[in-house]
């Protein structure tokens, strides 16, 4: 079975992969009647000059090869000669010599093939298809004094909005009444519940705790974050696998040998059934089939190992890459800053401005707000109310907090806002910081360290030898001193540290220009660079953006996670190759058969799909790996 081109689809008709599955099934149906008429029932005679037991798969033909010739011929006429155009000329000239039986064995195997590839194409984004299937669709919108159910599409922006407990949030949004907490995991990847406060941000899908919060409308619902990822999935089962491009190449060359071996056949014996039964058994099944059939179990093999491939055509560049970039935070270390000591001016003692800042922090999903409310919780500080929460890109967090105004940025922010501090401010020390205002005036900093992981500097050796990798780079937007710190620990000597994502995005794809390059990040600074990179993965899907950005997302973020990415791509297009190519090999044997004479086209057609089935066999191999996938 070999892979049909999409069916041309009316909006007011069945999708195109709804079609392939449906001639499929007509066809087979076809085939079985014509053997029950013929066989069976032993019936004869004609309708219209046309064999009665032949109807059948005349119908087969009409429904299910006059779709496929209309598309090959477009493609022709857009010189695009693909490996199913002998396809399309087998059917042709199968119905030229009435050879029908002949043309929809063929068709079975065109729609087949297409079917199974669809089906590869929907594994590829089930996760998202998952996501999708949660979607809120109604929204309790205020209207004065009332409370009104709405669909969400009449939800608009500024309009004020009430989640109840347990509920999902309609739309993106910030909380305007009412504290409580609400459950992101669905769409950041974070195991635990994010606190809610008037003035911090909501995400649409996000289920609300036990608490009925207020929220004003920020985005309109084709707008939202759960919109954005439906999106993706639809781009995703859309788009094409780059590896179905590799039979394509095959194809290149296989095309031209069949056709000619066919017009030899027919030249030397003025025997047309002989240049059909060629094309027949020269039809590429093996050389389209086996492949989307790897996809399929590589898939699923990297599923079972908490690998989600977004885009299948990962599984053929990331062999390819020769350059490989990392962020710092969540990839080469754990992504979970300590707090490590905290600097205060003398107006504070250090409980005072840790309940402070731990009390605002517990709204943010910043890094280093996990270390800050975990080291409160240690030092057992009861944590305050914060009013008028925001947290501004670039800019920190914001709130009142016991009547103090609490603002909690960075070195370089205070430079630019507050230059009369910089010279209050203790000196800059290697690893990472946060600096904090009460009532505009410096009050700490905190200091944070976020160590390497154990295996990240084997893992950096391993590249080379293993996997071709000849250069790998760290790209972080942390201080010089901490990135300096992390690459001589890892053993990393192309550095970049303070780069923001215009940068790191300008970078990757000037080494993209040069070779193939693998990105390795976990923030949604690091979606640019993942969307430019030959092949982006994200770590843990911390960040909806991130996920949607990457091509694959390693959920519980692990090196070694990533070496079984690697080794689970070789294998697939290993057995993939293997499968078209001796499936090639097959029926080049049967061609020359044929030529011959000692295949009929109806025999060379059964005889195509026995090399089918062997292709299909051995393909089905990558969804059966060894226990062990990786070898660092």
């Amino acid at each position: 079975m070999v892979a049909i081109a999409e069916i041309p689809a009316s909006k007011k008709t069945v999708a195109p992969e709804q079609w392939q599955g449906r001639i499929a099934l007509l066809a087979l149906c076809g085939i079985a009647f014509y053997l029950v008429l013929r066989f069976g029932l032993h019936l004869t005679g004609t309708l219209g000059g046309v064999a009665i037991q032949e109807i059948p798969l005349l119908i087969v033909l009409a429904i299910g090869g006059a779709p496929l010739l209309f598309v090959l011929i477009v493609k022709v006429f857009h010189r695009e000669f693909g490996a199913d155009l002998l396809a399309g000329i087998s059917i042709l000239t199968s119905v030229a010599l009435h050879e029908y039986l002949a043309g929809a064995l063929v068709v079975l195997m065109l729609s087949g093939g297409q079917t199974i590839e669809n089906y590869a194409l929907r594994n590829a984004s089930s996760a998202l298809a998952a996501l999708a299937k949660r979607m809120p669709t109604r929204a309790q919108r205020r209207e004065g004094d009332q409370l009104v159910e709405v669909a969400l599409s009449e939800v608009k922006i500024g309009d004020i909005l009430e989640v109840f407990p347990h509920e999902l949030c309609p739309v993106d949004g910030t909380v305007i009444e009412g504290h409580g907490s609400m459950d992101e995991s669905y769409l950041t990847g974070e195991p635990y519940n994010v606190s809610k406060a008037p003035g911090t941000g909501v995400l649409s899908g996000a289920i609300n705790g036990d608490s009925m919060l207020a929220i004003r409308c920020d985005k309109p619902a084709n707008d939202s974050r759960y919109s954005k990822i439906m999106q993706v999935m639809r781009d995703s089962e859309q788009q094409r696998p780059l590896l179905r491009r590799l039979g394509d190449r095959l194809g290149a060359w296989y095309t031209p040998l069949a056709v000619l071996i066919a017009l030899i056949a027919w030249a030397m014996t003025a025997d047309p059934l002989r240049f059909l039964a060629v094309l027949v058994v020269a039809t590429p099944c093996p050389l389209l089939i086996a492949i989307p059939v790897a996809i399929i179990g590589s898939i699923s093999v990297a599923a079972a190992r908490g690998i989600i491939i977004k885009d299948p055509s990962v599984l053929e560049n990331i062999s390819t890459c020769r350059v490989a970039l990392f962020d710092k935070t969540g990839t080469l270390t754990y992504g979970k800053p300590k707090l490590t000591e905290i600097l205060f001016a003398k107006e504070f003692t250090e409980k005072e401005i840790l309940t402070l800042v731990a009390s605002l922090e517990r709204y943010s999903k910043h890094p280093l707000s996990g270390a800050i409310t975990e080291a409160a919780d240690q030092a057992d500080i009861t944590l305050q109310d914060a009013a008028e929460v925001r947290e501004l890109p670039g800019d920190g967090l914001h709130a009142t907090i016991q009547g103090h105004r609490v603002h909690v940025t960075g070195r370089g922010q205070i430079a630019k806002i507050y230059p009369q501090l910089v010279a209050s401010l203790p000196a800059a020390a290697s690893g990472m910081e946060c600096i904090v205002l009460v009532d505009d005036h410096y009050a700490a900093t905190f200091q944070f360290r976020d160590e390497p992981r154990p295996e990240g500097a084997r893992f950096i050796r391993h590249l080379a030898p293993k996997h071709g990798i000849r250069r790998v780079m760290l790209v972080s937007g942390d201080r010089e001193g901490e990135v300096a710190y992390l690459a001589k620990r890892v053993g990393i000597t192309e550095v970049f540290s303070s780069q923001s994502p215009e940068q790191k995005l300008a970078l990757v794809r000037a080494e993209t220009l040069k070779a193939p390059t693998l990105f390795l990040g976990d923030g949604i600074n690091d979606a640019p660079a993942l969307t430019a990179a030959t092949v982006g993965i994200a770590f843990g899907n911390n960040s909806e953006i991130t996920g949607e950005a990457a091509d694959a997302v390693i959920l519980d973020s692990s090196l070694e996670k990533v070496d079984v990415l690697l080794h689970i791509s070789y294998r697939m297009r290993l057995i993939a190759l293997q499968s078209a190519i001796g499936g090639m090999i097959l029926s080049v044997v049967g061609m020359g058969l044929a030529a011959t004479g000692h295949l009929t086209p109806v025999a060379g057609a059964m005889s195509q799909e026995i090399i089918d089935v062997l292709a299909v066999l051995n393909a089905l191999r990558a969804a059966f790996p060894p226990k062990v996938l990786s070898d660092y």
